[in-house]
């Protein structure tokens, strides 16, 4: 097989990833019925279907911990360990049987009480962290880096994101930082394409950081308002790898002073309490002005963003339940603690149902 045919064959591979590939043809002699497509899903019905394992894990706790019991000291004690089982953290999981117990103490009280309760605290832990991305028009082009460890999406991001920002009529570069893996960079080359977005890479095994002073001259030549700059995985605890990010980051401000403007670190769900140590790190190293949290829908521990936004009050931009384009949106912090707890969308605010509970 020739180069250009195995260049062809991986762009269709990527093509039928993101939903570009061709229908297969009907067997011959048949004529299929037509089917009414499915009615799309509303983002918040796939957020709230993303999030039901980790709120079908919560909910079968509280309920187990409070049927037909008076809530006393050991069911808040049981109370706390199903919200730390949740990866929502400590902190977190003191505030909210706190809240409980100020509500019936000695007194039955219902799981869905709790449930209340828990969202409404949920969501005064995420309100002041759910913050829109916002791009600076006076900086242009305004550069995004995209930093992570193996694994969490953040090409996937990138292109999900450049998506968005062309859909609203910006000018958009991306810059396939990821040298060393050579899907990451043919996946920015077939949303470059799709997209009419300029893709700047290299050669297998460049330099990052070259690259990185190179995509901000060519999104500057082309007077592009974003770039966005993907990076390679590296593990947080590999010194080398984030001194290469470092030095990313230095070359970037030989370009333009002011660069990076944003840094959004994505942060994979199914990984639990070790995204704690990913934030801690890559802001120190990198200085993480934002997160995306991505494959909320594979996980049962979606409260890590609680103990996240406790702990550390970054920015939460993003949050993402699929692969699709549309699959990545703003983050509400009231859809977020609804979902978790396992409230209907539809049913009446948890602020309310909890104040009057503690009536």
């Amino acid at each position: 097989m020739s180069q250009s045919d195995g260049t062809k064959e991986k762009r269709g591979m990527f093509a039928r990833l993101f939903g570009r590939g061709a229908p297969a043809p009907e067997p011959a002699g048949e004529t299929p019925a037509e089917e009414a497509p499915a009615p799309k899903r509303s983002w918040r019905e796939r957020l709230f279907g993303g999030l039901f394992r980790s709120s079908q894990a919560i909910a079968k706790g509280i309920a187990e911990v409070f049927t037909k019991r008076k809530l006393d000291t050991l069911t808040l004690e049981e109370l706390e360990d199903v919200l730390l089982r949740a990866d929502l953290g400590v902190a977190a999981a003191q505030r909210v049987t706190k809240a409980v117990g100020a509500a019936r103490y000695e007194k039955n009280i219902e799981p869905d009480e709790v449930r209340a309760i828990l969202a409404r605290e949920v969501e005064n832990i995420l309100e002041p962290v759910a913050l829109p991305f916002d791009i600076d028009a006076s900086r242009r082009p305004f550069v995004v880096l995209v930093v992570g460890v193996n694994g969490s999406g953040k090409t996937t991001t990138i292109a999900k994101l450049a998506s968005k920002w062309r859909s609203e009529g910006k000018s958009v570069v991306l810059a396939a930082g990821d040298t060393f893996r050579a899907a990451a960079v043919e996946q920015l080359r077939i949303w470059g394409d799709r997209l009419d977005a300029t893709v700047v890479a290299g050669k297998e095994g460049a330099d990052a950081a070259g690259l990185a002073f190179d995509a901000i001259k060519t999104a500057r030549e082309q007077n592009a308002e974003v770039l966005l700059m993907d990076t390679a995985g590296r593990l947080q605890n590999r010194t080398e790898l984030m001194a290469e990010l470092e030095k990313i980051v230095r070359v970037m401000k030989k370009a333009d002073p002011e660069a990076p403007h944003a840094v959004l670190l994505v942060l994979d769900a199914t990984v639990g309490q070790n995204a704690l140590a990913q934030v801690e790190v890559f802001g120190k190293t990198a200085g993480v002005t934002g997160l995306v949290m991505t494959k909320l829908d594979g996980t049962a521990r979606g409260g890590i963003l609680v103990a996240i936004a406790e702990k550390y009050a970054l920015p939460i931009h993003f949050v993402g339940v699929g692969e699709s384009a549309d699959d990545l949106e703003p983050f509400t912090a009231r859809d977020f603690a609804r979902a978790i707890a396992g409230l209907d969308p539809e049913e009446s605010d948890p602020a309310k149902a909890a104040a009057e509970i503690a009536k």
